[in-house]
């Protein structure tokens, strides 16, 4: 390149940086602009309706997942209730916490589609505990 091309390399490495879409997601902050939680770790909700979906080939099984309502800004989201009998503990209308489920690049985790958050408290109480049955469920 030669002695005095610093300034056309560093202006080319500028230019090429955005067809690498961490950079380019980071810059123009897509993650906090659509996602349901708006960038935060975890979020409240209120329970809409409990939900069964499907696994993905080549497993077959009814996944145990909740519609929620978010209340920092009333977007629905879809949340997985992990954990064995797990959604016994979840009612209609309860608050839970919700967060995400960390799957690669932020998309769906294992064999559950369009699935990318989970529950993990329900009315104050963890849900692991509830599962546990360490503690009963809180009256709301």
């Amino acid at each position: 390149m030669g002695l005095m091309s610093a300034r056309k390399l560093k202006k080319e490495r500028k230019k090429y940086r955005w067809s690498h879409w961490p950079y380019k997601r980071r810059m123009l902050r897509l993650k906090e602009r659509f996602d349901p939680l708006e960038g935060a770790s975890q979020a409240r909700g209120i329970v809409l309706e409990k939900i069964q979906l499907e696994a993905k080939q080549p497993n077959s099984a009814m996944r145990k997942c909740v519609r929620v309502q978010l209340l920092k800004n009333n977007r629905k989201i879809t949340a997985f209730v992990p954990g064995n009998l797990a959604s016994k503990f979840i009612d209609e209308h309860d608050e839970v916490l919700v967060e995400s489920i960390g799957g690669k690049m932020g998309r769906a985790k294992g064999d559950i589609p369009c699935v990318r958050y989970q529950v993990i408290a329900v009315n104050g109480q963890p849900l692991k505990m509830l599962v546990k049955g360490k503690i009963e469920k809180a009256r709301k």
